[in-house]
């Protein structure tokens, strides 16, 4: 968890400094914006590259491995004299995205009894609206307080702390079936894992293509009369995600169609409706509470449909998470863009409520189709 939580928050870190840093480089808030879209691009790659070539060393070492590579690229954008070397050091932020959540996602059912799996994985995810919620403000005060090289070399450290904790504490992990190319597409032919990627592709794309540009939203449409309102939203956005996470977690070992599916109601309902309720600051805050709800959710149950798919085969089906989530995470953002450029914010909310509609219907079709999960029932 600690880990994920370094990586979220190191990969989402330049979204609050990327102005200071465009300023300090003499370089547009566009050519700024590359640092955000390297990583879930590399991730994408690095994914099953890395995790086939890793395949027979110990998961421990590999895991203690990627998050020293997190450190190092931390302090390589700390200390960079140019711009080419920060955006060299979000390629080794790519990588390490790639290669731990591969790893990393699916270790619950090694480390904790059978019957704690799914706590252990809502515990294991709750780093991702943790590293939103406290991570992003915290580097973004350090930033303008330090300047934006400081906040680098504070996640760099906490980065070696993680690092010395998972040495000490994470036992050995000798690699059990090796993950090669054959086992991913063996994989990938099975039904519940096409459902499973046909569901993270949509839910991703409706999240970030609206989410992106939430803050927009509540500054025209609901006129917020502050900055600082507007993270006082967010902020409550991402306590409620927390939450999400640990809702999803205690039920989606036993009902994984109705967890994800209710999941991506509501986060249909919440950005389908803000366009309508979400004019007044308290509407506005109800809808972003039911969203954060909803998407806190979603990577817990999106990991657990794919361990579900391949159940003799986690680690390879932590590899297609990974790179379906991490590739569409910039898809969605790129689309909700090129929507707001030619429409509204209201516009673009609404095209993300439509698209997480499809998601909750895609989990009827499995229940209603009586699919299985890989020679069992759910």
């Amino acid at each position: 968890m600690l880990g994920i939580f370094s990586i979220v928050t190191t990969e989402i870190l330049p979204i609050g400094l990327l102005t200071a840093i465009g300023a300090d480089f003499g370089i547009s808030d566009g050519t700024a914006g590359l640092m955000m879209t390297t990583p879930g691009v590399l991730a994408a790659l690095a994914a099953p590259t890395v995790t086939v070539a890793t395949a027979r060393i110990d998961r421990r070492l590999m895991l203690c491995a990627f998050v020293l590579l997190l450190a190092l690229a931390n302090f390589l954008a700390a200390a960079a004299p140019a711009y080419w070397l920060v955006l060299l050091s979000r390629i080794m932020v790519g990588i390490t995205i790639g290669g731990f959540w591969s790893i990393g996602a699916g270790l619950a059912e090694r480390l904790v009894r059978p019957e704690a799996v799914g706590r252990a994985t809502a515990l294991i995810f709750s780093a991702v609206p943790l590293g939103s919620v406290l991570g992003v403000p915290a580097g973004t005060f350090i930033g303008d307080l330090a300047g934006w090289r400081t906040a680098f070399v504070v996640m760099g450290a906490v980065a070696v702390g993680v690092f010395v904790l998972m040495a000490v504490v994470t036992p050995a992990l000798p690699a059990r079936q090796l993950t090669r190319p054959r086992v991913l597409r063996e994989v990938l032919r099975r039904t519940p894992t096409r459902f499973a990627l046909l569901m993270t592709f949509l839910i991703v794309l409706a999240h970030f293509g609206a989410y992106t540009y939430v803050t927009p939203f509540l500054e025209q449409v609901t006129h917020l009369a502050s900055p600082g309102l507007v993270t006082v939203f967010l902020l409550t956005y991402g306590a409620a995600g927390i939450a999400g996470n640990f809702l999803g977690g205690a039920t989606v070992a036993r009902l994984p169609r109705a967890t994800f599916g209710t999941a991506a109601a509501l986060l249909a309902a919440a950005t389908l409706l803000l366009p309508l309720l979400g004019r007044g600051a308290w509407g506005a805050l109800a809808l972003l509470i039911v969203w954060g709800i909803a998407y806190g959710a979603v990577p817990v149950s999106s990991q657990t449909w794919f361990v579900k798919a391949a159940p003799d085969a986690p680690e390879a089906a932590s590899v297609l998470f990974t790179a379906s989530f991490q590739a569409t995470i910039s898809l969605g953002a790129l689309a909700g863009g090129v929507a707001l450029d030619h429409t509204s914010p209201s516009t673009v909310m609404t095209l993300g409520g439509a698209t997480a509609v499809l998601v909750a219907l895609t989990a009827w079709l499995h229940f209603a189709g009586r699919h299985d999960w890989q020679r069992g029932n759910d």
